[in-house]
């Protein structure tokens, strides 16, 4: 296996049918991953990954990211040297109808701040 076929391996998606609901719940119930699904949402847009601002580092940042591919909510692809982060809509609608748009137009808060280190 190359070098390219493992980064292809590490971004595959499941498949709509296998989305689980309470896999994409919890997905969608960190601000985090909240904030960047309403941001996908809003551009209808595929975003390289590290101009989400959050403010968290990048590894949280990376880990959230995963949570949300691995759940299904998000789709992510290499271009180059960028990895390009879209919303799939078009999947969660079909898979769950109405879940998405409710998510969505609950009241929106801003991401939380970074906790500070305890002393």
């Amino acid at each position: 296996m190359t070098v390219g076929e493992v980064r292809l391996k590490n971004l595959e998606h499941p498949h709509r049918d296998d989305f689980d609901i309470a896999t994409v719940l919890h997905a969608l119930s960190d601000p985090m991953r909240l904030h960047v699904v309403r941001v996908l949402a809003r551009e209808e847009a595929e975003r390289p990954c590290g101009t989400f601002n959050l403010p968290v580092t990048k590894s949280t940042a990376s880990h959230h990211l995963r949570v949300l591919r691995e759940a299904g909510v998000i789709r992510q692809r290499h271009a180059g040297t960028l990895k390009l982060t879209s919303l799939r809509r078009e999947d969660l609608d079909t898979r769950f109808p109405g879940l998405l748009e409710a998510v969505l137009t609950a009241e929106a808060a801003p991401p939380p701040p970074v906790a500070a280190a305890a002393a």
